[in-house]
């Protein structure tokens, strides 16, 4: 298939992914828990660069590397070894960063995401290991700082350099990209995305076939599209205005939303590569085997799993395995034999997940893991990104005891949703909710009380129904729900007030 790219427009993406959930730095045992500490606290002479300080590789680290090359279909180099990267930034104390070069660790794999037109692959040239520089934080913004500060304390945490190839057309394209690799990341549970410097990206990005332009250390996915958006524009309107677009390096202000130019464009021999001789080139080539028997399940496949044992539909399938948690706890629901998949995964897709979404919730454990289907329960709890304080968690036997009770008719479908909205935000059981809350359904003989106080009470929208407009309807069916607390089947409620308006 061609796709159409009229204005030329041409972004690679390379994803600096920290492994934080390794216990140690790439180089030294310094601990990687240092998100809450003072500046400057986890330090050594290692990650500081002290002269005589001897760097030691982190052996689970290159298994990790190897992990997150074999998810994204990388082959795995026969050798790897480690080279020194020289450049001067304060950031940087030994004057060079140890990286990957010639021989990264992985190479030539893709990324399948939806693109303007389809699935489409999205190459993969490389997957190197290299160590984190420490964080500057500007004393305003970058280009009018007052000063500068440094804390070194992420110096030397295990990064995962991952190039894309210039495959994406857009900006919406991109952040797709950037959506998919987290989540197979997510998957892998080799970081922690909600941690802060957990993917940054820089962003490479040319129109109308033109010169490329660098966009450094972009630190959302929001973002990254932001600045992709600004960039295009920016130079289109050069080229229009008569202007060239230089080989340069360009810094996002998130604040402004614009870009501001750095410094020219390095090239590889600025960086005088050279083999790092303090660590041995290694042999990782017969490690594949093993390191491939711990890969999980990953997104596609589970979503092709889904597709062919639960009957459902595409958009569900990719709404429920984009995050691994959400894909265990619909199974947790699905394989209950009381409950119809296809109606879970409308309940949790569509519904549920809207929910938890809404709240800005993000999934930091759960409790009970499964280990192998069928899963008997499964509870997500998570921490409101606005207000950290405010932990909300509900169990996969919660969500089935709901639609039971709206299947076998205790409950309406709109308090199905409003117990699950309860659970959230104050806590509870879906039984204790529904008992307390008084949301079961009242008996035939209430709600058909309600339809004739409803007929009695609106004149003018019941002669206006009689005169033709439907809408009225609507009006009356909500003052029943009204009068019966909203317990009453909706349904039910218009079908006795059609009959009663004919008779």
């Amino acid at each position: 298939m061609v796709y159409e790219n009229p204005d030329g427009v041409r972004i690679g993406l390379e994803v600096h992914v920290q492994l934080n959930k390794l216990n140690t730095k790439l180089f030294c045992g310094c601990s990687t828990d240092y998100h809450d500490s003072e500046p400057n606290t986890h330090v050594c002479p290692v990650c500081l660069g002290l002269p005589g300080a001897l760097p030691v590789i982190n052996e689970k680290a290159v298994e990790y590397a190897m992990k997150i090359g074999l998810a994204l279909g990388c082959d795995i180099v026969e050798q790897t070894q480690f080279h020194r990267k020289n450049y001067y930034y304060p950031d940087l104390p030994k004057g060079f960063q140890t990286t990957q070069y010639d021989f990264p660790i992985a190479g030539e794999g893709k990324v399948v995401i939806e693109g303007e037109d389809g699935e489409r692959d999205i190459g993969i040239t490389r997957a190197h290991m290299e160590e984190d520089p420490g964080r500057l934080q500007h004393m305003g913004s970058i280009d009018k700082s007052k000063g500068t500060l440094i804390n070194y304390n992420r110096s030397g945490m295990t990064l995962i350099e991952i190039v894309s190839e210039p495959d994406m057309r857009s900006p919406k394209e991109a952040r797709r990209y950037l959506d998919k690799l987290r989540s197979i990341l997510d998957y892998l549970d080799v970081f922690n995305g909600d941690l802060e410097g957990a993917m940054r990206v820089d962003a490479n990005v040319s129109v109308f076939m033109g010169e490329r332009v660098e966009v450094k250390n972009i630190s959302s996915f929001k973002g990254a599209e932001r600045a992709l958006l600004y960039e295009i524009m920016r130079q289109k309107n050069q080229i229009r205005r008569g202007g060239e677009i230089t080989l340069e390096t360009r810094h996002f202000d998130e604040a402004r939303g614009v870009t501001l130019s750095m410094r020219t464009k390095e090239t590889e021999n600025d960086y005088r590569y050279f083999p790092e001789p303090d660590l041995m080139p290694m042999r990782v080539a017969d490690r594949v085997p093993a390191v491939a028997a711990t890969l999980p399940e990953l997104p596609d496949a589970k979503r092709n799993r889904f597709l062919e044992e639960y009957d459902m539909t595409d958009m569900h399938a990719k709404a429920l395995t984009s995050d691994q948690d959400i894909a265990d706890f619909y199974e947790a629901v699905a394989q209950n034999e009381n409950i119809d998949s296809k109606d879970a995964a409308v309940w949790v897709a569509d519904i549920f997940k809207g929910e938890w979404n809404y709240r800005d919730l993000a999934i930091h454990g759960r409790t009970n893991d499964p280990v192998t289907p069928p899963y008997s329960w499964v509870k997500l709890s998570g921490a409101n990104r606005k207000d950290p304080t405010i932990t909300s968690s509900i169990g996969s036997d919660d969500l089935i005891y709901i639609i039971g009770s709206v299947n076998n008719g205790e409950i309406s479908d709109n308090s199905g949703i409003e117990v699950i909205r309860i659970i959230l935000d104050e806590g509870g059981s879906a039984n204790e909710v529904i008992d307390a809350k008084g949301l079961r359904k009242v008996e035939d003989d209430i709600v058909a009380t309600a339809v004739s106080e409803t007929i009695a009470e609106n004149e003018a929208a019941v002669q206006d129904y009689l005169g033709g407009a439907e809408k009225s309807l609507n009006f009356l069916v909500g003052q029943v729900m009204k009068k019966t607390k909203g317990r009453a089947d909706a349904r039910q409620a218009r079908e006795l007030l059609v009959a009663a308006l004919k008779s």
